[in-house]
């Protein structure tokens, strides 16, 4: 019986939102977190445990599988720098990261493992993201075999960094010069993302799967930077690079720790849709982003008070 799940990540966007579900199901849920003042918010939930933890640590994961049902690791990043195969930065948080997870969790004798990877991961990918996604799902898979793996496409919902980025740009610029704006995505509602998360633990038959999860809908990326600024009430036009510019407007971005890399460009190289349309599993039903993001990228466009 399902008691009790160790959310490795859980103070951050997708993992706030499991975190609420699971508890909302009655599971006593454990959140490690570096400053516990960053899950705050969770705190407040009766099933809900956050301890301040270094979860590169392998002692501290041993400790924090102890009498664990599951684990579910959702620690991922978009800019880990540059190396062959990756940077060192997605070392760290793609590979080592979820290699020690796992192993925590199977010498607590743990089979349930939950592990956030990304849509289009390949050893052969054009971007160290992608190629240090499927390594670590090889870690994981190495150390687990019947750990579940899910590959979203991008996320989008209340608190997310991408259309709500988007939205906050159009605030101060009057037009939007946008790198690979022909790029493809299949965005996926962050609440079909932590139902299928749910679903999975619960379900024996997800053992040892992989999962795409995606949106009903194909946009290039310049439908959805236009999306958010309807949605949130500041249209700009928006002005596609050609590929030299793109590479240029990432590097600079780059340089001075902005939104853009010239790996995240790569990456956005290869579409990022599911091979099998938006069948999302265990009959959950793929919400639009249609109707999700005008709530709540329209509270970003209104004054505040």
């Amino acid at each position: 019986m399902m008691a009790s799940v160790l959310v490795v990540g859980g103070s951050g966007f997708v993992g706030s939102h499991l975190v609420r579900r699971l508890a909302g199901r009655g599971l006593r849920v454990v959140v490690p977190t570096r400053r516990r003042e960053r899950a705050k918010p969770l705190t407040l939930l009766p099933t809900v445990e956050v301890v301040e933890a270094d979860v590169h640590d392998e002692a501290t994961l041993r400790r924090l599988c102890a009498d664990q049902d599951a684990v579910v690791n959702l620690v991922g990043i978009l800019k880990g720098g540059n190396g062959d195969p990756y940077g060192p930065g997605f070392a760290r948080a793609h590979v080592e990261l979820p290699r020690r997870v796992a192993e925590a969790a199977r010498q607590a004798g743990i089979d349930r493992f939950m592990h956030m990877s990304a849509l289009k991961a390949d050893a052969a990918a054009p971007s160290g993201y992608l190629r240090s996604k499927a390594a670590g799902e090889a870690a994981v898979r190495s150390a687990l075999p019947s750990a579940t793996i899910f590959r979203p496409s991008v996320i989008f919902g209340a608190g997310d960094s991408f259309l709500s980025m988007f939205a906050g740009l159009m605030k101060f610029a009057p037009v939007m010069p946008l790198a690979a704006a022909d790029a493809l995505f299949q965005p996926v509602w962050i609440g079909n993302v932590a139902d299928a998360f749910v679903e999975a633990l619960l379900r024996p038959e997800s053992e040892a799967r992989t999962y795409e999860l995606c949106g009903p809908t194909v946009y290039a990326l310049r439908g959805l930077v236009a999306c958010a600024g309807e949605y949130s009430g500041r249209r700009r036009p928006v002005i596609g690079l050609s590929p030299g510019l793109s590479w240029l407007q990432a590097l600079a971005l780059e340089l001075v720790g902005g939104p853009m890399t010239r790996d995240n460009l790569r990456s956005m190289s290869v579409p990022n849709v599911c091979a099998d349309g938006c069948e999302l599993p265990f009959g959950l039903a793929p919400a639009a982003l249609e109707q999700i993001a005008p709530g709540y990228l329209g509270a970003l466009g209104r004054p505040s008070r």
